[in-house]
């Protein structure tokens, strides 16, 4: 079998173990596979970590060795049910299918360096379950691994076959309004409608964006009313945050929880920053190291790029730990329906990796 015929299969079985968010059956079914390509290529199991329900699959270090992490996600935005009529597909050198590029092809590219390595004792490998959703129960996890690693590599897809050298941080809020109900024929004058006080909301709280500075402050979930007749007394809006810098999103924050409601409805403000920025300068050295392997292994030299998404790597680099983002596969389309891989570029790509981490491991 070749090298692309054995991803595309591995890629189609850990696609067709679908993974929503959080999920911990599915989840396990996808560990289980992930568990038996990964034994081989570390040389030991994994084992399971759970927080809150949520399991998390860990190949540990060697304790109290400089070790070196690679991170990903196999959790995934769809529901379950969704291959169904959207299942695993291939045309040639390219592979849909829910997930394929955000982000299970980077999982098997971590998988490939790892087992090209002659020792992978100093190499942990976490796998979380719920990092679409904001890794709130990995998140801690993801800290005090990173936190003894001379370095975090970050499974997540490139862009364009390019590095994520810089994410904007962000946050999330529920604005969670509070009114009177009232009959909306006979008395509306003595309701306090909390759908129309979110409109308000809606409209107004997009001005505290800043786009000379790449702030977005967006709505984009809301609910309210129960009846045609009935003046709604609770409404809930939902905000996307977005900032390249943690002032910014300090700056929102602040202006979000000062607002003040009119028409006597309530507001209680939910959540709040979820992911500090990747600012630039926390890949510089490993982005240098990646260029003299590459040109080492006569693969192009990689890119870099800055984007709006946040991901794990946020988490590791607040900590001052050196981050590399974007190391998994290149396509397009994440969290669509025409989400794609291109298969060809799996291997160079895990030999990049591998590369890396032979590197990174010789300075200590």
């Amino acid at each position: 079998m070749s090298t692309v015929e054995r991803y595309a299969d591995c890629l189609e079985r850990l696609v067709a173990a679908e993974t929503p968010s959080s999920d911990a059956d599915r989840l396990r079914l996808s560990h289980a596979l992930l568990r038996g390509w990964g034994e081989p290529a570390f040389g030991r199991p994994p084992v399971e970590r759970l927080v809150d329900g949520v399991p998390h699959l860990l190949w540990e270090p060697d304790p109290g060795s400089p070790h070196v992490l690679l991170l990903g996600h196999v959790d995934t935005v769809f529901a379950a049910g969704t291959t169904a009529s959207r299942p695993f597909r291939r045309d040639g050198d390219l592979a849909t299918g829910p997930g394929v590029f955000d982000m299970k092809a980077g999982l098997l590219i971590g998988l490939e360096a790892v087992a090209t390595l002659a020792d992978a004792s100093r190499v942990a490998m976490l796998v979380t379950g719920d990092e679409e959703v904001g890794s709130v129960t990995s998140r801690a996890l993801i800290e005090e691994l990173a936190s003894g690693a001379t370095a975090v590599l970050v499974l997540e897809p490139s862009l364009g076959g390019a590095f994520k050298t810089s994410r904007k941080g962000g946050s999330i809020y529920d604005l969670v309004f509070s009114g009177r109900a009232a009959h909306a024929g006979l008395e509306p004058e003595r309701g306090r409608n909390a759908l129309s006080e979110l409109a308000r909301w809606a409209l107004e709280v997009p001005q505290l964006a800043d786009p000379a500075l790449g702030t977005t402050v967006t709505p984009t979930v809301a609910r309210a009313g129960t009846a045609n007749n009935v003046v709604p007394d609770q409404a809930v809006l939902t905000l996307d945050v977005r900032a390249r810098s943690m002032a910014e999103l300090l700056r929102v924050d602040e202006a979000v929880r000062s607002r003040t409601p009119a028409s006597g409805v309530g507001v209680t403000v939910r959540g709040g920053i979820n992911r500090p920025p990747l600012e630039a300068g926390a890949s510089d050295r490993l982005v240098g190291l990646c260029r003299e392997v590459a040109l080492e292994l006569g693969l192009p030299a990689p890119r870099t790029a800055a984007v709006g998404g946040a991901s794990d790597a946020n988490f590791t680099a607040a900590l001052g730990v050196e981050t590399l983002d974007g190391l998994g596969p290149e396509g397009d389309g994440a969290h669509t329906e025409h989400e794609w891989v291109d298969l060809t570029a799996l291997q160079p790509r895990a030999r990049l990796v591998a590369g890396l981490i032979e590197r990174l491991l010789e300075e200590r």
